[in-house]
């Protein structure tokens, strides 16, 4: 009894906070699914000299979304020149840097993709963790006093088994931080690099929580999968959902593997498995887009062109997966909000945006987004404006309306010095944080 108590009320204290809050707290915002708090005035219009609040350089690229809690902006930095990994906070008010910490010198990436900075942070307003592709693990205070620290790479090796720069985010669950690591199941050499501990026969791809306090480990879950080779990796992050947006059961999706898994957040207890969106077994189809959940449906996007799956979270089962080519996502990750998941397809063509009923996959409208570029950062929406920018550092303000597609604005900002823009835009206390690699803008009317 004890124990349903417990899972009822972290559901509950977790509906409040994120209906409630005016924080970016976790990469994909409080609700975690793309999704900022109620009730917040946000600016359609901005540009380098519009509506700007602040601005200030970082000394290095990430693909890192911005993590917001009251006066603090928590970002992340490679510095390719000098070789470190930074841990970055900034005073949200005035752009102003609070602190800032070199965390590893050495390498910062593994191919020219991304870097060992993608991760985003997490924070409670008590403390913050930052998680980098190293494998670093390292929770500070808000003040950044360094709390405690792991490396979570396994013994004997040097990197995760994984062929690209690993990347994925941590997540907050009651006093618990959470990782999921989806790795290969056996030691490679790729690059002229050893992945993976050597001599291993057996790599275990799982989920693992730290008392967030203490760095105590609290669980470890194995979760295995039955794809091979590259598709076993996953740059998705966990998030929690209710089995239904009123209530019900409160459950941490994993994507990755060729599967789609339901979990107990309490001890990361497998629930429900679906799969697979790869049935004849290729070889290659690595996962970026992390699951979506709303109105009780977890959505997780297939990769390279694929549909989209949704999965009713009480059951297991698959309720719909889409038809239309438009709808998909090899990287973008979708979002939820009142009702409605919108997909981004930033592979398509002049780049796709769809609205869809997410019990029955009725598409509701698809709109041309009408650029070249790539677009790898994932949609964010407040105040009835969905946000993201593409490869070239255009921003897009869509209206989150499901009645019809209309973009509300564009502009360019063009920072190409380092690499591809692919952050997703942080939205927090009435304000709209954007991450153009070396610089960090706020904006607000």
């Amino acid at each position: 009894m004890m124990k349903t108590l417990s899972s009822i009320s972290l559901s509950l204290s977790l509906s409040l906070v994120a209906m409630a809050t005016p924080n970016w707290p976790t990469q994909r915002g409080p609700h975690f699914n793309g999704t900022a708090g109620e009730g917040m005035k946000l600016p359609a219009k901005f540009s380098p000299t519009e509506n700007v609040v602040w601005k200030a350089q970082v000394p290095g690229s990430s693909a890192a979304t911005p993590v917001v809690w009251g006066d603090y902006v928590f970002v992340t930095a490679a510095d390719h020149e000098k070789k470190e990994l930074h841990a970055i906070c900034l005073d949200a008010s005035t752009g102003k840097l609070r602190w800032s910490k070199v965390v590893s010198k050495g390498r910062v990436h593994l191919d020219d993709r991304s870097d060992f900075a993608s991760p985003s942070p997490v924070t409670d307003g008590k403390r913050v963790a930052f998680f980098f592709g190293t494998g670093e693990l390292i929770v500070f205070s808000m003040d950044g006093k360094e709390e405690w620290r792991k490396n979570l790479i396994p013994e004997g090796g040097k990197y995760f088994a994984f062929q690209w720069t690993f990347s994925t985010s941590p997540i907050l669950s009651g006093d618990n931080l959470i990782m999921q690591i989806l790795q290969r199941d056996v030691p490679f050499h790729y690059g002229g690099m050893s992945r993976g501990p050597e001599g291993a026969t057996k790599i275990p791809s799982y989920l693992v929580a730290f008392d967030f306090a203490t760095g105590k480990q609290s669980w470890m879950a194995n979760r295995p999968g039955d794809a091979v080779a590259e598709s076993l990796e996953a740059f998705t992050s966990p998030v929690l959902s209710r089995t239904a947006d009123d209530g019900g059961n409160l459950q941490l999706l994993v994507a990755g593997g060729d599967a789609l898994t339901g979990h107990d957040p309490t001890n990361g207890k497998e629930l429900w498995r679906w799969g697979t969106w790869n049935p004849t077994k290729i070889g290659h189809w690595r996962l970026v887009p992390s699951p979506v959940a709303g109105s009780g449906v977890a959505l997780a996007c297939a990769p390279k062109k694929s549909p989209v799956y949704a999965v009713d979270m009480k059951t297991g089962k698959l309720l719909w997966k889409s038809e239309d080519p438009e709808v998909s996502s090899d990287v973008c990750t979708p979002l939820y909000h009142d009702g409605h998941f919108y997909v981004l397809n930033g592979e398509y063509k002049d780049k796709r945006i769809s609205c869809i009923e997410p019990r029955s996959g009725k598409v509701l409208w698809t709109g041309a987004i009408g650029t070249r570029a790539k677009i790898e950062a994932s949609p964010t929406l407040g105040d009835g404006k969905i946000y993201f920018q593409d490869h070239n550092g255009k921003v897009f303000v869509v209206a989150a309306d499901p009645k019809k597609f209309s973009i509300l604005h564009q502009v360019e900002f063009g920072d190409r010095s380092v690499r591809d823009q692919r952050c997703s835009l942080a939205l927090a206390n009435n304000r709209v944080f954007l991450r153009s690699q070396k610089t960090l803008y706020c904006f607000g009317e």
